[in-house]
């Protein structure tokens, strides 16, 4: 039988914003990786109103909670460019991976030239638990 229900854990990364009307950075949780050997983040955007808002993705990691520094391109699955959304991304889904080593990892997403609403949410997806079954249904 295949079964993803009890082999993966969901956590909150960004909660649901109602709309941000300015430049200011959507900041993730803090994942703690501790037990989990992968790492993904997938955003979820409802309506973005601005025609000409572009979008940054950062990705930082440390050892400790948290002092953050850049991850390096080679210890990402995809790049932080694709992951960032456009403006035409009204009801999209994205996603950026992390297969580096340190335990603690975020992301920002930071607009710009934002003049209208924009809604969005983040939930981190860890995978490759060392103990299992994973499955605490909320969390």
């Amino acid at each position: 039988m295949l079964d993803l229900h009890n082999n993966l854990k969901f956590s909150r990364g960004i909660s649901p914003a109602a709309a941000v009307t300015n430049d200011t950075a959507f900041v993730s949780q803090v994942i703690d990786r501790a037990g989990f050997d992968a790492v993904e983040f997938v955003w979820i955007a409802g309506s973005i109103a601005d025609a000409d808002v572009t979008f940054t993705v950062l990705v930082e990691e440390s050892d400790t909670n948290f002092s953050g520094s850049a991850v390096a391109d080679a210890d990402l699955l995809g790049t932080e460019a694709g992951a960032a959304p456009l403006f035409g991304s009204d009801d999209k889904v994205g996603k950026i991976g992390y297969k580096g080593t340190k335990r603690y990892v975020r992301v920002t997403i930071t607009p710009a030239n934002n003049s209208g609403n924009i809604f969005l949410a983040g939930v981190w997806v860890l995978g490759n638990a060392r103990s299992l079954p994973q499955s605490t249904q909320i969390v």
